[in-house]
């Protein structure tokens, strides 16, 4: 069984949507595990605090160390990895969530606020991984997406593995354009290769698309691709 474990200020928030179609079938099966730390639980001062001033100055209030020390010390399950949710962590990619699913356990912390104390960073040994090149308000939300595509990743949970294969960023590439029934719609019709019956030619076109598509839209993974 897959477990993931998260640390948070906002434990009511999970596990939303996770609870929801092939991940609740998954879950029921015992495919995977959620846990849940409340944050808030370790604080041991009777307003339960969690956060503080910076030193230095500046706007905003960090996560207290001591605080978030306890949490972890407490409750993450050992022979596991941890990460911080942080705008200035390592990009989350289809890599590290292929990398991620083959763990027996991951735990993430949602930060808040300005962040967290950096000595907890270092004396939890604690990876930091960003979801994009943007800031959100808690790292909640930020969980439930490296959670989603790990999940569909794990055996069992997905019913047809082949179509994992052929998705955006499994071979380097964007997605080739996707049709079904009806053939002809609001006067568009479905490319003729495609119900040509011909599988080397369909496959070869898929290809073409891909490659024009990830050119135009990501020359980033473009390039990358082309060193490959």
């Amino acid at each position: 069984m897959w477990q993931a474990q998260v640390f948070t200020l906002y434990p009511e928030l999970f596990p939303g949507p996770l609870t929801k179609g092939l991940y609740g079938k998954a879950l029921k099966k015992k495919i995977w595990n959620l846990e849940i730390v409340n944050i808030k639980d370790s604080a041991e001062d009777k307003h339960k605090k969690v956060d503080d001033t910076p030193f230095g100055g500046g706007a905003g209030m960090l996560l207290k160390p001591d605080t978030l020390a306890k949490s972890i010390d407490d409750n993450f399950k050992k022979g596991g990895r941890i990460f911080y949710l942080s705008p200035k962590g390592k990009k989350f990619d289809q890599k590290l969530a292929r990398e991620f699913s083959k763990e027996k356990s991951i735990s993430l912390i949602c930060g808040h606020f300005e962040g967290v104390d950096e000595r907890i960073l270092s004396t939890r040994n604690i990876e930091e991984i960003s979801i994009g090149d943007f800031v959100l308000s808690g790292g909640e939300s930020a969980v439930f997406v490296v959670i989603d595509a790990i999940l569909r990743l794990l055996p069992g949970v997905i019913g047809n593995d082949s179509s994992k294969k052929d998705e955006s960023f499994e071979n380097g590439l964007l997605e080739y354009p996707q049709y079904t029934k009806p053939q002809v719609w609001e006067d568009k019709s479905v490319p003729d290769v495609l119900l040509s019956g011909d599988h080397a030619k369909i496959k070869d076109w898929r290809l073409s698309q891909s490659e024009a598509i990830t050119r135009v839209r990501r020359p980033d993974l473009w390039q990358k691709y082309k060193k490959d």
